[in-house]
């Protein structure tokens, strides 16, 4: 059955004989990237799984082969608007307005991180900035070993991205302070021995090895389910996520608002003076630094 999310963009089917609701991300022509209307839409069907006693798994996917490029990147700070709600493509938010819509974008996140039903990922493609944080904050991710994942945005907005909690509990100190601190965007298959995701398969299989999973998880007692998801949410959160809630959040709002000094890459300047497409190509240009020999 396939249900209105309210925003064509994304997805939104049942299976009620499985157990299983699938949500596609559908914005292929930008390799699944979502703006904060997309994200709500993504938002409102989760809230109408966990509200669903028929439902216990959620599977979580992209369109065409791409899982998801995570936000919208052509108006970085059109996720902010004005006091009025109205998006501005010039003006630099206000720290106040920052706090206020930082606060509320990750409680999209952590909706996701501490959801009440089973989580499946299908990762092919690319997994990069917040598509790469809800592809590791899913309970059973299959991903594809040519998938590319990563934070690049870091190379423009810093390294105090995204919920840092997480990245330190599902990737390790070691490969979380890399990726953070670089930028780099890496395939699947180089951190597969570290188990990041559950499968790391060939491109070819991601689809039905994820759907695979689904249904072993949608077998489970839906009861039992929710039980254990809250208690595991229970231990991660004393164990590892505590203070997440308002660390990821601030810090975000913070470690955006940069002062960049000569010779650092300004990207929303980059871009205001030759394009978005013309600004990601100077971004990689000016991160590049060659293997030694």
């Amino acid at each position: 059955m396939t249900l209105d999310s309210g925003d064509d963009r994304v997805l939104f089917e049942v299976d009620r004989d499985l157990r299983i609701a699938t949500i596609t991300f559908n914005n292929p022509t930008q390799r699944n990237s979502y703006d904060a209307t997309m994200r709500d839409a993504v938002g409102r069907c989760l809230d109408v799984v966990a509200e669903d006693d028929d439902i216990t798994v959620v599977l979580l996917r992209g369109a065409e082969g791409v899982f998801s490029t995570g936000a919208d990147m052509n108006n970085a700070y059109g996720w902010y608007g004005d006091e009025k709600g109205e998006r501005s493509k010039k003006s630099r938010p206000s720290q106040r307005r920052r706090l206020t819509l930082d606060r509320k974008s990750f409680g999209f996140y952590h909706n996701l991180m501490g959801f009440p039903k089973v989580t499946v990922g299908e990762v092919s493609g690319y997994a990069l900035g917040g598509g790469f944080e809800m592809a590791l904050m899913t309970d059973i991710s299959v991903i594809a070993r040519d998938a590319r994942i990563g934070m690049p945005a870091t190379r423009f907005l810093g390294p105090a991205l995204g919920s840092l909690h997480m990245f330190f509990h599902r990737l390790g100190p070691v490969l979380a302070r890399r990726m953070l601190l670089t930028g780099d965007i890496i395939e699947a298959g180089e951190v597969e021995h570290l188990g990041v995701f559950t499968e790391t398969c060939a491109p070819d299989a991601v689809t039905a090895r994820a759907w695979y999973w689904a249904q072993k998880a949608a077998k489970m007692p839906a009861d039992g389910v929710v039980i254990a998801k809250e208690a595991f949410r229970l231990v991660e959160q004393s164990q590892a996520y505590q203070g997440e809630e308002v660390a990821s959040y601030l810090f975000h709002a913070y470690g955006t608002n940069l002062q960049f000094a000569e010779g650092e890459f300004n990207f929303v300047k980059t871009r205001a003076q030759h394009g978005t497409r013309e600004a990601f190509r100077l971004r990689d240009e000016h991160f590049h630094v060659p293997e030694p020999q």
